[in-house]
């Protein structure tokens, strides 16, 4: 990889069709946007309705092929998911060459999917689990699973996933459903290449980026004196060190494009602690390189969801 691979080294899309999820902001548009304008078919997966026309505008207006098209998603529903993998199926006629599993809640107040689960491990992980598998049939090349640097440090706690017995925090629910995307990433690719596929899977961090998400942990906090010190430094810590979602978006978009790509790999930003920067390969955390992690976050998640993994 060079020292600054950027959009320019993103080679033609045309004819590959990519599936993003979270497509209406931020990481989401952003890759939508890009892809689209490579020539990509780009399905833009959204959970709102209107924030998702506006967006199917906006990469309309970039896109230099297919045009753009819009898949109803809530990822916090697995009615919606199931619906919208035989939605996807269909109109690829199972030729889905990339899908992007971008979306995600950051660090908001308890609550539940509409399933049960805790809100934040049920929609940036689980729906997202669930989604890669029954998509599996019409997938052609590549799985990228965004995780966060939250992962680090961060535990999955298999005994009681959806703290229903233990106290909810929201910074460390959002931790534990990142790492499980960076753990179901590279289980993943392991149980694919068991299987002789030719699909790969990869995972991708933005480092700090000014993407919005972040605001949701203030609002967590019933204390208002709490919520107001914790947004204040948040638009501190953006104005000062966050990068924008042009350059967070790229350790995504290597992992989705860039030749010579390995599955099990991580990208992030190469900069001091992987928090800015251009793309580069980076080290996965101990519980993604765990065989035994893996195996039982994959029969967890089956067991959650009702859905059968089937990677072949």
């Amino acid at each position: 990889m060079t020292e600054r691979w950027t959009e320019a080294d993103i080679a033609d899309q045309s004819g590959r069709t990519v599936l993003v999820t979270g497509a209406n902001s931020g990481l989401g548009l952003r890759t939508s946007q890009v892809l689209a304008g490579k020539g990509a078919r780009v399905l833009l997966a959204c959970r709102s309705a209107e924030r998702g026309a506006k967006a199917l505008e906006t990469v309309k207006a970039a896109a230099a092929g297919a045009e753009p098209e819009l898949v109803p998603l809530d990822l916090s529903e697995l009615a919606s998911v199931r619906a919208a993998a035989a939605s996807v199926r269909e109109r690829t006629g199972d030729a889905l060459d990339v899908l992007i599993n971008n979306a995600g809640v950051m660090a908001t107040a308890r609550g539940r999917t509409a399933d049960g689960f805790e809100l934040q491990f049920g929609t940036n992980y689980l729906g997202h689990a669930a989604l890669t598998w029954l998509l599996m049939p019409a997938l052609r090349r590549r799985v990228v699973t965004l995780s966060s640097l939250a992962a680090v440090g961060a535990r999955i706690h298999f005994d009681d996933p959806n703290a229903e017995h233990r106290r909810y925090n929201p910074a460390a629910a959002y931790g534990q459903s990142k790492l499980a995307d960076q753990v179901f990433a590279l289980e993943l690719d392991r149980r694919l290449r068991a299987a002789g596929s030719g699909v790969i899977s990869v995972a991708a961090h933005p480092g700090y980026t000014a993407t919005g998400l972040g605001s949701g942990m203030a609002r967590s906090y019933s204390n208002p004196v709490v919520r107001s010190l914790i947004a204040g430094g948040h638009r501190l810590g953006e104005v000062l060190f966050a990068q924008n979602t042009r350059i967070g978006a790229l350790p995504q978009l290597h992992a989705a494009t860039a030749d010579g790509v390995e599955g099990g790999a991580y990208f992030g930003p190469r900069g001091l602690g992987n928090l800015r920067g251009y793309p580069a390969a980076v080290p996965a955390v101990a519980a993604a390189r765990s065989e035994r992690v893996g195996a039982a976050l994959w029969d967890l998640t089956a067991k959650l969801t009702g859905v059968t993994p089937d990677p072949a």
